[in-house]
């Protein structure tokens, strides 16, 4: 059978596939809706014109090209055998009204009664989860972030529950959007109240708090995250404890990690406990990516003398971190070698060192010498064998040929 040729003018310019729903650019460009919205999501400076270069103002001055949806339309009826399935293929959804999103975020405002927040809250939530990129973009238009951070901010300061999960599901979908400096700060402490909270649902609950946690986080500025509280690490390390699931894991990782470098953070996280918790979940053995962080973290943490003091008091500090030497990856073998740098530079009292011995660290140490890891770890290894010589020269190692890259 002959291949049908497709006119050039159905294929979006960005995907180059046929055209679902056709929009026109303030540029006269036409692309397909959800190609050129994610154009917009995507575009961190200035927006322009994939093909002219133009300057583009928003995605809602995207102008529905009718006429050449209906003629792909009949095209593809003509040429594909799909009949009524052209239908499908090419009916979008209709954006949402702006006029209602507008009046149930003022419903949800002006209710007293927990009944009435609920249901207002509930629809918004039904709305947020079935619309598409383009809806999601008209309830960026409307504030709908800035409604539900106040309804959350709300329920923390009158102590109710009813929505908030709704709400906080709706903030972990929206993409884009930022919070005031005074609201981040709120948000904070609204937040370290939710992951505090142990109601029915507090699992998923926590699960959309940490995610929009991170929202907020990435986008306040240094002099806010320099704030956050003992309190609120409390709360987000007693999610390492938890482990909701390994998606809120690794966020909740992430998080720790980003604000480590502000203000007495690190202080603060090792305050609350972080030292103990990441090596006890890292003992139970998670997967590499989880891995790599918690090592990532330990090594911002062991850069302070509490840090180190908090590894070392731990019975099996040192052990696990020697123990992951070339048996992960580059990343996390870099990470615990810079961890036991710093032990040995900054906190090398003779029981330390006798410790670093007894749990195999200095083995590990002279395997890499043997190993065919990068020169630089194996320059990094052999600093620190010369370091302190004078104690380990005289104690037999382990064989260098022992097998250092089987499963932990």
């Amino acid at each position: 059978m002959e291949e049908v040729a497709i006119p050039p003018y159905f294929i979006c310019p960005i995907s180059l596939q046929i055209m679902k729903d056709p929009v026109t650019a303030t540029t006269g460009i036409t692309y397909d809706r959800e190609s050129i919205e994610n154009w917009f999501l995507t575009s961190k400076d200035a927006i322009f014109c994939p093909l002219t270069k133009q300057p583009l103002t928003k995605a809602s001055d995207l102008t529905p090209n009718h006429t050449l949806r209906r003629l792909i339309k009949s095209w593809l009826a003509e040429n594909t055998g799909s009949g009524g399935g052209a239908d499908q293929i090419l009916t979008p959804k209709p954006l949402l009204d702006k006029t209602r999103l507008r009046k149930l975020l003022r419903d949800l405002a002006a209710a007293s009664d927990d009944r009435l927040c609920i249901d207002a809250v509930k629809k918004l939530q039904a709305l947020a989860i079935q619309c598409d990129t383009a809806n999601r973009g008209c309830m960026e238009e409307v504030s709908m972030a800035k409604g539900m951070v106040l309804f959350v901010i709300r329920c923390f300061r009158e102590g109710r529950v009813g929505g908030l999960e709704e709400a906080l599901k709706i903030l972990s979908l929206l993409s884009n959007y930022s919070i005031c400096e005074t609201r981040v700060l709120d948000v904070f402490e609204s937040l370290t109240w939710v992951l505090g909270l142990e109601i029915e649902n507090h699992i998923i609950i926590k699960s959309y708090a940490i995610e929009v946690l991170k929202k907020a986080t990435d986008v306040a500025p240094s002099t806010i995250l320099s704030q956050i509280t003992v309190d609120l690490f409390k709360s987000i390390t007693n999610l390492l404890r938890e482990k909701i699931s390994n998606s809120s894991l690794k966020t909740t990782l992430t998080i720790l990690t980003n604000v480590c470098p502000w203000g007495r953070n690190r202080i603060k996280l090792v305050e609350a406990g972080a030292i103990f918790d990441l090596i006890e979940l890292e003992l139970e053995k998670p997967e590499k990516n989880i891995t790599e962080l918690i090592f990532n973290l330990l090594a911002h943490l062991c850069s302070m003398a509490d840090g180190r003091a908090e590894l070392i008091r731990h019975a099996g500090g040192i052990a696990v971190v020697s123990k992951r030497i070339l048996r992960v990856s580059t990343a996390t073998t870099n990470r615990a070698i810079q961890i036991l740098s710093l032990i040995s530079k900054h906190s090398a009292r003779k029981d330390v060192l006798l410790e670093m011995l007894r749990v195999g660290a200095v083995s590990k140490l002279c395997m890499m010498m043997q190993s065919n890891c990068e020169g630089y770890l194996k320059e990094k290894a052999r600093e620190i064998l010369r370091m302190h010589s004078n104690v380990w020269s005289n104690s037999p190692c382990i064989g260098v040929y022992v097998m250092t890259r089987d499963p932990r």
